[in-house]
């Protein structure tokens, strides 16, 4: 090819082989002065030389080609561009500042910086815009538009503003339509909705409104500036809209979360024969995804392909999340084929977008449950390509739906092997597995790290999941100055840390915080009286429940709902008032559900009311509820009456139902991890220890005073059998490793996936009597804190 270029004429010889190879291996030295000579002596260079440039060594081979045949000059916008293209832009800059102002045109700037306005540090590019005005380069409208676009990234209001004000001020550079069209992107991504009303003003007052691009322009600004009735506005106003328009105006309510508002206006673009393009299709199915209307997202999905357009990436993981909100697992299924078939690792797409699917492809199979798919797919993302999105989706997953262990350890190696940081949403995910487990240390440590790298606008929503753990991990007061050092409280703040006191048995703290809520001008809304009369519940404050729940709605405005309901047959029922916790339920406004049934169940189950219970139970059967726990409930109550025939047979019901009863088991934090503990188990190294340590303590428990209650232990077995069986429960087993291993003074801390057992909640209060550690016993119900011979909970449980 270089020998075809030396082909060309020149005023000097035709340069020869030698000094061809001469050039090509000799570093380029720029001119330091350039003096244009007259055209007509010019020869010039053909364009497709340039053109065809692909490597920086073409590049620098023109560029002394150039400079031999004394061309710089007229082809000064071209070497510049051809080092652009080539990213050299070292080499371009400096052969600019080696070039007079007067011959160093504005376009070669301007080309520089928009350059660096996408792909290198925004801040770059205001260094090229001072340095080109510091070199006498005067900017021209053109430069002005990407400038104010590098302010909008970064962001800087401030220089936004002051170069928008320099170019209207300047009349040789006034800006016209397509200036402003490039000038208000600038102004949407800096949030800056004065800049914008400037921009708005100057375009009505120079007659550019009338333009469709600006108009479109200004639709799109003040609706990515969270204005949508002036976006409104504008785009009523508008004499000529095409499709643009509409889906600036659709998209702008649907980011705003106006999702009523984007769906009609989808309505109406139908009804005046807009045609939509794909951009309008994706935003109105991301619309209905973010409102959890999945199934709705799927209509118009399969309406948009009977249209003839295809998919891209976004519409895809709006579709994703569509399936994902309402597991539509079938539907998801189809689209990760769809994927698989028209989009993934096709050349077309985009850096990134494969990523991107393979993101809401996890999401998708967590939120449908399915996390073994998902973790095939996350781990077919190499290490180095995940992102913090695909981290927090799998760990997210695992937290909600699965093992908040794997959680944990995946959470661990994100930190520990990867450059990645973990976002807000990726520190509330780890926080509500340590809720499940009621890993304390570990939540420490999670909020240590907050502590450590502020989550500015989302810390908010961080430090409500930290009440959440705390609170759920078995230390309300750590929970409490989470609360009290928070700069902004929200409703969620205040009913989070009532949650927490109800849980631990402290109802006179939920109600003072209840009414502090009121005093600090929150509304009490139905989530907030559900917390409050649980804590009411907990704490056997029947009286304070009951006022509160017959003023809901004259003092508040809050109509009671089932859950409200279960919450007063709760509380009324454990209190013992089952006559009138069944009257209320035959008095309530709506059908009762399932969760009232096993509210009245559980309370006959604590009073040994096997009539009240049958008929709790004949009303779930009706329901045909299949929750193991009423199939339990029902047994243990015949149980405790010695039925055992009727015993027997709820067991075979629930073997001919299919329902199994879920296995017991307790937890505690070791010094090396999670240990867990089932009935029986023998699998820990330490089993033998464990044994003989328990036996120990219940010899001397017995010399207190501790006589077991055999009644909870559910077998047709003499007295001696059963307490056999009673000795074996989980909790019983978490507790004498617990004190095995832990240090004098240490508060043990055990979690059960069930509810205590009655004789486990005897003995721990006996124990506590006789070791120094306070036993912190957390059930699927409540906590219980023993100590000195009491627990927290006071009877109520």
């Amino acid at each position: 090819m270089l020998q075809r270029y030396c082909s060309l004429k020149a005023p000097r010889k035709l340069l020869g082989r030698t000094q061809l190879a001469f050039l090509s291996q000799t570093p380029i030295i720029f001119s330091s002065t350039l003096s244009p000579s007259p055209s007509s002596l010019a020869p010039r260079v053909p364009i497709s030389l340039f053109k065809e440039c692909r490597s920086l060594a073409a590049a620098k081979r023109i560029h002394q080609q150039v400079l031999v045949q004394g061309l710089t000059f007229y082809h000064l916008n071209d070497v510049v561009s051809v080092y652009i293209s080539c990213n050299a832009t070292c080499q371009a800059i400096a052969l600019l500042e080696r070039t007079p102002p007067s011959a160093a045109p504005v376009s070669s700037w301007n080309a520089l910086i928009q350059r660096s306005v996408r792909f290198s540090p925004l801040h770059d590019a205001l260094h090229l815009y001072y340095k080109m005005k510091k070199l006498g380069c005067s900017p021209d409208c053109y430069t002005f538009p990407f400038v104010i676009k590098a302010c909008g990234e970064i962001p800087s209001l401030r220089l936004g503003g002051l170069l928008f004000a320099r170019m209207t001020n300047d009349f040789s550079m006034r800006p016209n339509a397509v200036s402003l069209v490039n000038v208000l992107p600038g102004s949407a991504a800096l949030g800056s909705l004065p800049l914008g009303r400037q921009v708005h003003g100057f375009a009505v007052r120079n007659g550019l409104f009338e333009d469709v691009f600006v108009g479109n322009a200004l639709v799109d600004m003040y609706a990515k500036c969270g204005v949508t009735d002036e976006a409104s506005k504008v785009f009523k106003r508008m004499r000529e809209r095409d499709v643009v328009s509409w889906n600036a105006m659709v998209t702008g309510y649907a980011q705003a979360g106006e999702f009523d508002e984007a769906l009609s206006l989808f309505e109406e673009m139908g009804e005046e024969n807009v045609e939509c393009n794909i951009v309008t299709w994706t935003a109105v199915i991301a619309a209905y995804a973010q409102r959890e209307r999945g199934y709705e997202a799927l209509d118009v999905f399969h309406k948009m392909r009977n249209s003839g357009l295809e998919p891209n990436v976004v519409t895809l993981i709006s579709l994703l999340s569509g399936c994902a909100c309402v597991g539509a697992l079938p539907q998801g299924k189809e689209t990760h084929c769809y994927a698989i078939k028209r989009l993934l690792n096709m050349d077309s797409m985009e850096p990134g977008d494969d990523l991107m699917i393979m993101n809401g492809l996890i999401d998708m199979y967590t939120k449908c449950k399915e996390l073994q798919i998902a973790r095939t797919i996350f781990d077919s993302v190499k290490i180095e390509d995940r992102n913090v999105v695909t981290w927090t989706a799998m760990i997210g997953g695992y937290a909600q739906h699965g093992d908040a262990n794997e959680a944990i350890d995946l959470f661990s190696l994100m930190m520990q092997q990867t450059f990645t940081s973990p976002n807000a949403f990726t520190i509330s995910c780890i926080l509500m597995a340590c809720s499940h487990l009621g890993a304390l240390r570990i939540g420490e440590q999670v909020h240590s790290y907050v502590l450590r790298n502020r989550f500015g606008p989302s810390l908010l929503f961080v430090d409500n999941c930290l009440i959440d753990m705390y609170s759920k991990s078995g230390n309300v007061d750590a929970a409490r100055t989470v609360f009290n050092n928070m700069k902004e409280r929200n409703s969620v703040s205040w009913t989070s840390l009532m949650a927490g006191y109800g849980m631990h048995g402290r109802g006179a703290d939920a109600l003072q915080i209840f009414d502090q809520m009121r005093g600090a001008g929150l509304a009490p809304d139905g989530v907030t009286f559900v917390v409050v009369l649980y804590a009411c519940s907990h704490a056997g404050m029947v009286e304070h429940g009951m006022r509160y729940f017959n003023n809901m709605k004259k003092e508040f405005g809050v109509v009671p709902f089932v859950e409200h309901y279960a919450c007063m047959v709760d509380l009324l029922g454990r209190a013992g008032r089952l006559e009138e916790a069944k009257k209320l339920i035959e008095d309530m406004p709506m059908e009762p559900t399932s969760i009232v049934w096993i509210a009245l169940l559980g309370a006959c189950r604590i009073h040994a009311n096997v009539e009240l219970g049958e008929y709790a139970a004949s009303r779930l059967s009706r329901l045909e509820s299949q929750d193991d726990g009423t199939y339990i409930l029902l047994s243990n109550i015949y149980a405790g009456a010695r039925r055992w025939k009727d015993v027997s047979n709820i067991r075979s019901l629930m073997q001919y139902s299919g329902v199994q009863k879920k296995p017991g088991c307790s937890w505690v934090q070791g010094k090396k991890g999670v240990v867990t503990f089932y009935a029986g188990d023998w699998s820990h190294p330490q089993s033998q220890e464990i044994y003989e340590l328990l036996s120990d303590l219940i010899k001397c428990i017995k010399a207190l005073g501790y006589v077991p209650e055999t009644n909870f232990a559910l077998h047709d077995v003499d007295d001696e059998e059963k307490g056999d069986f009673l000795f074996e429960h989980s909790e019983k087993l978490a507790l004498a490793y617990a004190i095995l291993t832990s240090t004098a003074g240490a508060t043990i801390r055990i979690t059960k996936n069930l509810r205590v057992c009655g004789d486990c909640h005897t003995v721990f209060t006996y124990v506590s009597q006789s070791v120094d550690n306070e036993i912190l016993l957390r059930d699927s119900s409540r906590f219980h804190h023993f100590k000195n011979g009491s627990c927290s909970c006071n009877g109520y449980w």
